[in-house]
């Protein structure tokens, strides 16, 4: 079993064929994902998603939408965050690559997520691009020991995953990076954190992993991730499923299975 523990199953790039997309993750022995919103409409999309096909929802605000979120985020939230299958906040983080919004909007929302998931009791999905200092600046005097999270897409060095893992106890989100030709900093990062940090994710419909790279991706191809994995350590699959999975349940406070809801019901 797998876990695909950041994907946007919502999202309209799969309004076409979602229910055999669910079916092809689940036959490929994905037994679970996170769909992750990025918006108020979209973690509420997300929220839909997961209650129709047995899933689990991420609800939070991006931060290249940090600019237009609600002035009370956890007022706007709260009607979601009471579901049972919202099992994190986020994602939220800071992006300073597009700038798509101001960087003092990124921080005033990162520290509003922050303040949610510690009353909520939830953990937290990060977004970080190209604002390491400034990122771990905002988690040096908003994050406690008891919090949870986990750096979706990583893609640093090993510094980046020695801070994460060691400073705050972060779990490492592993994509479809991990396979790309040009990633050899990113391998050695997973091989200093050890399986034993590390979650599997494939952020679809974006990042395909190679052989699929080019193509959207979708959450059946967390596997060819998991087989990367799997060289790095020098380990079988079987091994990279049971350890990722126990993570992600960890992580994420899952039960072990939940009942199946059947596409289109």
């Amino acid at each position: 079993m797998l876990v695909d523990t950041h994907t946007h199953i919502h999202d309209p790039a799969f309004d076409e064929d979602r229910d055999a997309v669910v079916e092809r993750a689940r036959a490929a022995g994905v037994t679970d994902a996170v769909t992750v919103g990025c918006t108020l409409e979209d973690s509420a999309r997300a929220l839909a998603s997961a209650q129709r096909y047995g899933l689990r929802a991420s609800v939070g605000i991006h931060p290249h939408e940090a600019k237009d979120a609600p002035p009370d985020l956890e007022a706007a939230f709260a009607p979601l965050l009471g579901q049972p299958q919202v099992v994190a906040v986020g994602e939220t983080g800071l992006d300073y690559y597009y700038d798509h919004s101001p960087r003092a909007s990124q921080a005033e929302v990162l520290r509003a997520h922050l303040s949610i998931a510690q009353k909520w009791r939830k953990p937290v999905i990060f977004h970080h691009r190209d604002a390491f200092d400034d990122f771990c600046a905002v988690l040096r005097t908003h994050w406690t020991a008891d919090m949870r999270g986990v750096v979706h897409c990583f893609t640093g060095d090993v510094n980046q995953a020695r801070v994460y893992v060691e400073e705050f106890g972060l779990y490492l989100g592993i994509g479809g990076v991990v396979t790309f030709k040009t990633a050899e900093a990113l391998r050695d990062a997973v091989a200093w954190a050890g399986l034993e940090h590390l979650v599997l994710e494939t952020d679809a419909p974006y990042l395909a992993p190679v052989p699929y790279r080019g193509r959207r991706n979708e959450p059946a191809f967390t596997t060819a991730t998991a087989d990367r994995v799997a060289g790095i350590f020098g380990v079988s699959r079987e091994v990279v499923d049971e350890v990722t999975t126990h993570n992600a349940r960890e992580l994420f406070a899952l039960s072990p299975k939940k009942a199946r809801v059947q596409p289109g019901k």
